[in-house]
């Protein structure tokens, strides 16, 4: 069959007296669905879009995604918009389809009971899928965590080298890539989140003057915090909180401080390596573990670890 170029005229003539068939009680409530469903639709993006919009400006200004740019939150909030707004349209289509067949006079009660079946299977079987994709969700929404954040999850420690609604990628220390669905995700440690603190506990000798040490330890902080090479990256000089314990070797002193969360690793390295400096150079010591070795005395010089007589003698060689 052939389209003329009046195509208004080849509806009237072909489609018309389709339409006609049904009679008007069945094609007006039909038409009047698909309307009513495209206007549902349309209100539901828009609603959606508001109310996640809404969600992540008040993340933005009062939670956790404050140190988000605008580009990273329009793309979690167009990621949020689509996902909700699949699920609405196709729920929105499929009561409409349905309410249409049913209009029709078509018996839909089989396909109905058939989908229901299919639906309850698929259920069970994408379950855990649609865990990943809530929770993906959930942490899009509320900014737990970031690409290139490290974090620990699911047992798993590492920089988050891609994240999606489904699953999150980290690489850890050694190199490994691991990946996670987001269904198993229950706590979220963010190691990298604004800053961290230097808890650092350092055990001195006893008999060592505590004074001395504490002033030793806090000017360390105090040059660490004026170098201009650390000078922006520590927020508060590491310096001594307290007397932590009294150990089986020593006094043990616990150092706090602020950093920047990304330096905390280094930041914590270079006072260790500028703590043993500053130890050597003002007499501090550093106990460690001494072992006493008991001979019967009665034992042979070489059985007690000391010299015997021909070590005496050619050292007087």
């Amino acid at each position: 069959m052939t389209i003329p170029r009046d195509l208004g005229t080849w509806i009237v003539s072909n489609v018309g007296p389709w339409l006609y068939g049904f009679g008007r009680d069945v094609v007006v409530p039909v038409l009047l669905i698909a309307v009513i469903a495209l206007v549902l639709i349309a209100l539901a993006s828009r609603v959606i879009r508001g109310v996640v919009r809404a969600a992540l400006d008040r993340e933005t200004t009062e939670g956790t995604a404050q140190e988000l740019s605008a580009v990273e939150v329009k793309k979690r909030m167009d990621t949020l918009d689509t996902l909700l707004t699949a699920i609405v349209r196709a729920f929105i289509v499929i009561v409409a389809l349905v309410m249409g067949l049913s209009q029709l006079g078509l018996n839909i009660g089989p396909a109905v009971a058939g989908l229901g079946i299919v639906g309850i299977a698929v259920g069970f079987g994408a379950q855990s899928l649609v865990k990943d994709y809530f929770n993906g969700a959930l942490i899009l929404l509320e900014n737990q965590y970031s690409k290139g954040d490290v974090v620990t999850i699911a047992g798993v420690s590492g920089s988050v080298e891609d994240f999606s609604l489904r699953r999150t990628t980290l690489r850890d220390l050694d190199g490994v890539v691991h990946t996670v669905p987001n269904g198993q995700i229950t706590v979220a440690s963010n190691l990298t989140r604004t800053w961290a603190r230097i808890n650092q506990d350092v055990t001195v000798a006893y008999g060592t003057d505590m004074e001395k040490a504490t002033e030793v330890i806090n000017g360390v902080g105090r040059g660490m915090a004026a170098d201009p090479a650390w000078r922006r990256r520590v927020l508060e000089a590491p310096h001594v909180e307290r007397i932590s314990a009294l150990g089986d070797y020593g006094v043990t002193i616990k150092i706090l401080g602020l950093v920047r969360a990304s330096e905390q690793w280094a930041a914590g390295g270079e006072l260790r390596k500028r703590l043993l400096a500053a130890f050597a150079a003002d007499g501090i010591e550093i106990p460690r573990p001494q072992r006493v070795v008991l001979a019967p005395a009665d034992a042979p010089v070489a059985d007690r670890g000391g010299p015997t007589d021909e070590d005496l003698a050619a050292d007087s060689d």
